[in-house]
């Protein structure tokens, strides 16, 4: 895989376009999350540092395209920048398919890229218009890298300069040290509400790592191949798929669960083995059992890779199963990596940032990596380099 790196190009004085991931959780203005501008910002401060016309753009939640919506507005990012950026001039423009006029070493924030007709299509004459405001253009935005839309892969075709950005570098690296060569044993975690968005990722996990943990509503379609779960959330239509790949490879399925008979916050948990669910009762996390058995890997393992939470951490009395596995990645000498929007929730929520090896900030881009499927905004920096 060989891309043109933001290191590798003089950006000075030059108009430096920079699609990053900024889609982050904001409720009434405020941002609640702020994981992913902060993994965007050493590009930023790189091409700031170095003088350029620093230009960013970003999608923003799901509007309906070529409408303003106050909801997904990228204003309060703006705010957020001119907080971060105290001695840099921040520029907001929300109407800058023409032009955008900014000095050296100044930050243009562009308003949520949805909001133009031919974003989600890859209109070839918004990826015209995108092209036309810069001299480089650096995609930087994993999260969205497996998207073929106009400011992640169309404007390639017009720009004249098209790199990589720090973190879209970072992650492939780290990406590769996991899946290409990794040391053994090797253990994949991955939770989530279904089975059939995740069958590929396990297909191919299975082939690589040496012991998959299934966790959440993926879990629940693996017990219900011999078991009567109640009401909990699984897939029956993957019932003979799951069975295929249980029988074929090591996968770990929960022994005891932590069940409710209501999906609310305050529900009381009561530990049950698969055998004995109620048709009233769902499963919601993993049991004591389950969790011994769990830690006991991950504490022998050299390489994890962590996919989804394994139980419904958002409720109290259903958080000890993904609270004890994230805290047990990041407390053991193992190199692991952790992606996904819930992931990253998880880690938020128990302050372990610092201890996870390398924090990927895609989600399906994530996934599609592991698969192994090129992904357009690489494939695109790729035939760029060629020429």
């Amino acid at each position: 895989m060989s891309i043109k790196k933001i290191t590798e190009i003089n950006i000075t004085g030059k108009k430096v376009l920079i699609r990053s991931d900024l889609n982050v959780p904001i409720e009434n203005g405020i941002i609640q999350s702020d994981a992913r501008i902060l993994a965007a910002l050493p590009t930023i401060e790189l091409a700031v540092q170095k003088k350029a016309k620093v230009i960013v753009m970003s999608h923003l939640g799901r509007p309906k395209e070529g409408y303003y919506t106050k909801k997904y507005s990228l204003f309060p990012i703006f705010k957020y920048f001119q907080n971060k950026f105290k001695s840099t001039k921040i520029h907001f423009s929300n109407n800058f398919l023409d032009d955008v006029v900014i000095k050296p070493g100044e930050i243009a924030i562009l308003e949520n890229t949805r909001f133009n007709t031919g974003e989600l299509n890859n209109s070839e004459i918004l990826s015209k218009k995108y092209s036309n405001l810069c001299d480089v253009f650096v995609m930087d935005a994993f999260g969205s890298a497996h998207r073929m839309q106009s400011s992640t892969y169309g404007i390639g075709k017009f720009v004249k300069i098209a790199c990589a950005g720090l973190l879209l570098t970072n992650e492939i690296n780290a990406l590769k040290k996991a899946l290409k060569k990794p040391k053994r044993p090797m253990v994949a975690i991955v939770g989530g509400a279904k089975v059939s968005t995740k069958f590929n990722v396990l297909h191919k996990l299975s082939k690589l790592a040496d012991t998959i943990i299934v966790g959440g509503g993926i879990a629940n379609t693996f017990l219900a191949i011999d078991y009567q779960i109640g009401k909990s959330l699984h897939e029956p239509d993957f019932i003979l798929e799951a069975k295929k790949l249980r029988d074929k490879y090591n996968i770990i399925v929960p022994i005891d669960s932590r069940v409710g008979k209501n999906f609310c916050k305050n529900e009381k948990s009561i530990i049950k083995s698969p055998d004995n669910i109620a048709e009233d009762e769902e499963i919601m996390d993993f049991g004591d059992q389950s969790i011994e058995k769990i830690v006991d890997i991950l504490k022998k393992s050299q390489t994890i890779i962590w996919n989804g939470p394994v139980g419904v951490f958002e409720f109290p009395n259903f958080r000890k199963g993904t609270e004890t596995i994230a805290k047990t990645i990041a407390h053991c000498d193992a190199f692991s990596i952790a992606g996904g929007g819930d992931t990253l929730s998880v880690i938020d929520m128990f302050n372990i940032k610092n201890n996870i090896s390398y924090i990927s900030t895609g989600g399906g881009a994530f996934l599609e990596f592991i698969e192994g499927k090129k992904l357009p905004a690489i494939e695109m920096l790729e035939e760029k380099f060629k020429k």
